[in-house]
């Protein structure tokens, strides 16, 4: 069968190879073995290849943090799926034609649904309803301020939002993409800047806002910071800039403003198997009724894995760069 390896780190597309590998072979009795139907490449990917993740392990590696698959054989002990189902995997090493793995970390989602947005499920949708829902208990009408809001997991909390009546001003760094997150549910857009406290007060008219989230570090983390109401939280999940969060002390000491940090990963394992497949459960439903959604670029085979990388690098994509190991789509 065919995986991809890394056996350096470096740039990508220049360390990344398609491989013919063993077979995965039969599954133990609480194993399950899927097809990998698609994967999408993400920045922690990238990142993986680049050996600037969290993550560094012994080379060869496999990279992938997600993908759907179709299941072709369970183990004994196995009751909550069967051959047919379609899967995501919550283990990482998904960038193969197939994938043996622990049951509880192969988690059903609905029959007929798009495979290219299935691809997509495992991340971005529960991190973007997790983070509305695990740090702050907020009510219909409440604000919520994120940056990077045309991001797969910004777009994704505007729709979320907007379902529990939330409210969300959507910081930006250009200004024509404000049409767009408007139509999804964004009540304010805004671009960043030095005076952005300053315009969210006045757009919002000095609304308190209780959680900010933030993708970027650096700087950025203070704005937010400095936008918030006192003895609020700002969960910071990524760092865009490749800088920690600079925030002023003056919100913490003075304003009581916390500072938080958000993997998915920390906050599933909060939760047994059966609530895990329940959260997605109703996030692959939202999917299957059009409800989320995330545009796809491109999709190409594995053995074109080098060009996929590539491409996932360069600016002005319209989408997801997704990969199809086994022709499924």
């Amino acid at each position: 069968m065919k995986q991809v390896l890394i056996e350096r780190y470096g740039t990508p597309w220049e360390v990344a190879r398609c491989a013919e590998v063993p077979d995965v072979g039969a599954p133990a009795a609480d194993e399950v073995v899927f097809d990998v139907l698609a994967f999408p490449i993400n920045p922690a990917d990238m990142g993986f290849c680049r050996g600037t993740y969290r993550l560094r392990p012994p080379l060869p590696a496999t990279p992938g943090a997600e993908c759907v698959g179709r299941v072709t054989a369970v183990g004994a002990q196995i009751r909550h799926v069967k051959p047919g189902d379609l899967v995501i995997n919550l283990q990482r090493e998904n960038w193969a034609q197939k994938r043996k793995v622990k049951g509880d970390d192969a988690i059903p989602l609905p029959a007929g649904i798009d495979l290219r947005q299935a691809a997509m499920v495992r991340i971005n949708p529960p991190t973007a309803a997790l983070m509305l829902s695990d740090f702050v208990d907020l009510k219909g009408g409440d604000w919520v301020i994120q940056n990077v809001a045309n991001s797969a997991v910004g777009r994704l909390v505007i729709v979320l939002a907007h379902q529990r009546g939330l409210r969300t001003v959507n910081v930006v760094r250009r200004p024509e993409l404000a049409g767009e997150l408007r139509q999804l549910g964004a009540d304010l857009v805004l671009v960043d800047g030095d005076d952005l406290p300053a315009r969210v007060a006045r757009e919002t008219g000095d609304a308190p806002i209780r959680l900010a989230l933030d993708a970027i570090g650096g700087k950025a983390t203070g704005r937010l910071c400095d936008c918030v109401a006192s003895d609020a939280t700002v969960v910071h999940y990524g760092s865009m800039s490749g800088q920690d969060p600079a925030v002023s002390r003056t919100n913490f000491a003075y304003r009581g403003v916390k500072l938080t940090g958000f993997m998915l990963g920390r906050f599933l394992a909060r939760r047994n198997a059966q609530k895990i497949r329940e959260i997605y459960a109703d996030l692959g439903g939202q999917v299957m009724a059009g409800k989320l959604f995330a545009p796809v670029d491109t999709v190409y085979p594995i053995d074109k894995i080098e060009d996929a990388l590539a491409h996932a690098d360069k600016g002005g994509r319209n989408g997801k760069i997704l990969v199809s190991p086994n022709g499924a789509i």
